[in-house]
């Protein structure tokens, strides 16, 4: 059986339905893209983002481009325009973000709205063990991601070009809010006993706001980065679909995810022996974040983040769930993900216990 890192690795064929007019795109790159020249060879990534992903080869230089997939869309989904800003923003700070070469808002172009970004050559990791990379290096990469996430929730945004970018403050009043919404709008998917308690449970949980607001990411995992392809430096962060203002440590929770996440979707680190493996543990992680961050050693409420970020997750599972019920995500992928949702809520309330709930 492949691995979670062949499945998703590498780039092929275009797959059926998200093809489009290479011709057109072709005349827009020769007039918007300073530097293309064809001919161009279009290929699909093989990694399982929402916003369909392509690699474009030409003679003298590769690109990503990331777009909006075809049929009808939520309003606020998809939003690969602000991809686009926020990438752009990033890269020009010095954050290893890769460098944007244009926005099409055009549908006649494509079919979708679409932007074109830098080829960044590098490494993914699939599996938040790093089997793949030997115990002397394992420290360093984690260390380089630690480091990455930390130097983004440093940046003020105002300062960047960024103050517009989201709502500031009552960050996780209002996430709680939405996706507990969307779980119980969702009838199609069912109800799950534990999403019904932490429905409950968490608005009336919320720590004390420090008051802190930074660039979040949304989805800061180790395959949602490149990595240089010999030494532990994170190259570029990518997918920022789910970017915004918000709380860093909403952010930095859902990455800290990977040391108790129960084997839904990346596999997570539980039942490893860490020592053994050359990874540092959850507490030295999270001292390390805290140190670059200007915070006091240690986060009290870590059991409360993850126990929102666990929900947070399930929620997304269990609306998953209602398209695969409703026939509008039919793959087998999306099946097997939507049998995760009770597995992962049961893990958040888990973790609601060990804050007292």
């Amino acid at each position: 059986m492949a691995t979670r890192q062949e499945q998703m690795s590498g780039a092929g064929a275009v797959r059926e339905g998200l093809g489009f007019d290479e011709g057109a795109l072709d005349a827009w790159l020769r007039a918007n893209v300073e530097g293309y020249a064809g001919p161009l060879t279009v290929r699909q990534f093989n990694g399982g983002q929402s916003n369909p992903t392509y690699q474009l080869l030409t003679p003298t230089r590769n690109y990503v481009l990331r777009r909006k997939p075809p049929g009808q869309l939520l309003k606020s989904a998809h939003a690969v325009d602000r991809e686009h800003k926020v990438i752009t923003a990033l890269h020009a700070a010095g954050f290893p973000a890769p460098r944007t070469f244009g926005l099409c808002t055009d549908d006649a172009v494509i079919g979708t709205w679409f932007y074109v970004m830098d080829c960044v050559e590098g490494r993914i990791i699939w599996d938040n063990a790093f089997p793949d990379v030997t115990r002397a290096d394992r420290p360093a990469h984690f260390d380089a991601m630690n480091a990455t996430i930390a130097q983004l929730h440093n940046f003020d945004p105002e300062t960047i070009g960024l103050g517009d970018f989201g709502k500031s403050g009552n960050y996780f009043e209002r996430q709680i809010g939405r996706w507990s919404r969307q779980y119980l709008e969702d009838t199609d998917a069912g109800r799950v006993p534990s999403m019904d308690r932490l429905v409950e449970w968490l608005p009336a949980n919320i720590p004390a706001d420090d008051g802190r607001v930074s660039i979040v990411h949304g989805d800061y995992r180790c395959d949602n980065m490149i990595f240089d392809a010999h030494e532990p430096k994170v190259l570029a962060v990518l997918d920022w679909e789910l970017s915004t203002l918000g709380h860093p440590l909403a952010d930095f929770s859902y990455h800290l995810m990977m040391y108790r996440m129960p084997p839904v979707g990346t596999p997570g680190l539980v039942g490893h022996d860490l020592a053994a493996l050359g990874i540092p543990s959850e507490d030295e992680y999270i001292a390390a974040y805290c140190a670059r961050t200007g915070r006091p050693s240690g986060i009290p409420d870590m059991d409360f983040y993850i126990a929102y970020n666990m929900f947070r997750l399930a929620a997304i599972i269990h609306g998953i769930r209602g398209r695969v019920v409703r026939g509008t995500a039919a793959s087998a992928h999306a099946k097997k993900t939507a049998e995760g949702v009770e597995i992962l809520a049961d893990h958040a309330w888990t973790q609601a216990l060990r804050a007292g709930a």
